[in-house]
């Protein structure tokens, strides 16, 4: 609704009271070309999917013989989106050099409850003592909108993070980690920033699903148990595309 507020206040300002079906196709350029200045093309193809919309409206529901002036392929060819960037897929022992390089406890067993158990950095942050059952996380109002949501642990992990719990006499209703979402995004930077790479949080989650399928763990594992993903086609993205080097090692060792 914000955003239809935004682009239908712009366009009340900037066409006054002029008749909808006097706007031509170099009208609505020009509009879009004004207050798409220097976005990105997501919000360019955002701001004119809207506008779209909205003469789309005023044909089906008043005029149906109204011309929506948004309808041309040289206005979709320059406001459609771009195209997304390939997905950073970081191998297993640069993550795990990044992980030994983090000395901070607190940092590290964040790093690696991202990268080892496929959590979601807002998910890490909102952990609590009584979320811990042993191996299981138990993820209460997940992004899914189901009630709650297990994560299951590696031995190791699960022992540190207990002993964190420990040795911190971190109350059961307490947050584990109680940072912001921004200062953790640092900590994961600065972490990346050891071996000279870009890293965010969601490249650790990413890696471990990867990891995960490289290692010849099933798909449905992987996008059910360690993703926690609604459907396999999802995952499927999640994974990015398999380098040739890699393929061919796959069929190596498949057939000897």
């Amino acid at each position: 609704m914000r955003n239809y507020e935004l682009i239908l206040n712009s366009f009340k300002d900037h066409f006054g009271d002029i008749e909808l079906s006097a706007i031509t196709r170099e009208d609505i350029l020009s509009f879009l070309t004004k207050i798409t200045e220097g976005s990105k093309q997501t919000t360019k193809k955002l701001r004119f999917t809207l506008l779209s919309a909205f003469f789309n409206f005023i044909k089906i529901s008043i005029d149906p013989d109204f011309q929506n002036p948004c309808d041309t392929p040289a206005l979709k060819k320059l406001f459609r989106a771009a195209k997304p960037n390939p997905l950073k897929i970081f191998e297993k022992d640069i993550v795990d050099e990044i992980i030994f390089r983090t000395q901070h406890k607190r940092n590290r067993l964040m790093l690696e409850l991202m990268a080892r158990g496929g959590m979601r950095v807002g998910e890490v942050l909102k952990l609590m003592p009584r979320d811990i059952e042993d191996r299981k996380v138990i993820i209460r109002d997940p992004k899914s909108g189901k009630e709650a949501e297990v994560v299951f642990l590696p031995q190791k992990v699960a022992d540190r993070l207990k002993k964190y719990i420990r040795e911190n006499e971190i109350k059961p209703d307490d947050m584990i980690f109680p940072i912001t979402y921004a200062a953790a995004r640092i900590i994961v930077k600065k972490a990346g920033n050891l071996v000279n790479i870009q890293l965010r949080p969601h490249d650790l989650r990413r890696h471990a699903a990867t990891y995960a399928s490289r290692a010849g763990t099933p798909l449905e594992i992987v996008s059910k148990v360690i993703l926690r993903h609604a459907n396999l086609s999802t995952t499927q993205r999640y994974l990015g595309k398999v380098s040739d080097v890699e393929a061919m090692r796959w069929i190596d060792n498949l057939h000897g």
